[in-house]
């Protein structure tokens, strides 16, 4: 029953739900061990802001996982916006001695950018959908020409006539009651097989 669910989720539905994942696991890790983090990118002593990004990334990660993920992905969005103005500031110091692993975690973090806001525009729109204004039908009576009309037609025997789906064998015997009485009559007799019996004396 899970897959037939999963087979039935649209693509960014299943966007989300990896995003989610994604973003509990590196959250994570990003709490366990913030200082590998900063030693990676040659911020150390940003411990606490390591895990103050790695309780967001669980938070919208939990978020993304459950029916309307539209705010924890809009949220994430917005994280990740933070994180590649810090990692662009990185950057920015030609000195820095690791730039390569700033230059890695940018392009990570900026596809996970576009894939999150692709997620979060595609689910705005979907659930503005399903809320919308729902047309007021109560006006209808669903006869086409009024309700007094159809009672009249009704009262009148105005309603045509429902015919036969099939025409009656007894009124329209054609070909088969011919076939039928043409057919010889090859049944055994009680007369005739009386006559042939071997128990005659």
């Amino acid at each position: 029953m899970s897959h037939d669910r999963n087979r039935s989720l649209q693509t960014s539905d299943q966007l989300a739900r990896g995003l989610g994942w994604m973003g509990i696991g590196l959250g994570l890790y990003q709490l366990l061990a913030p200082r590998s983090v900063t030693r990676a990118l040659g911020v150390e002593g940003a411990e606490p802001i390591v895990r103050l990004c790695g309780a967001r990334g669980v938070a919208t990660g939990i978020g993304a996982l459950t029916v309307n993920p539209k705010p924890s992905l809009w949220a994430r969005s917005a994280g990740d916006a933070l994180d590649l103005a810090a990692l662009l500031a990185l950057l920015a110091d030609r000195d820095h001695p690791k730039r390569e692993n700033v230059k890695l975690a940018l392009a990570v973090v900026g596809a996970t950018t576009a894939v999150s806001l692709y997620c979060a525009q595609d689910q705005t729109r979907r659930h503005a959908y399903q809320a919308g204004r729902t047309p007021d039908y109560s006006g209808r009576s669903g006869f086409p020409q009024g309700v007094e009309r159809a009672r009249g037609a009704a009262a009148g025997g105005g309603l045509p006539a429902r015919s036969t789906a099939l025409p009656s064998p007894a009124s329209t015997p054609g070909p088969r009651g011919q076939a039928t009485a043409s057919r010889p009559d090859t049944r055994p007799h009680a007369k005739d097989s009386a006559k042939g019996s071997d128990y005659d004396y």
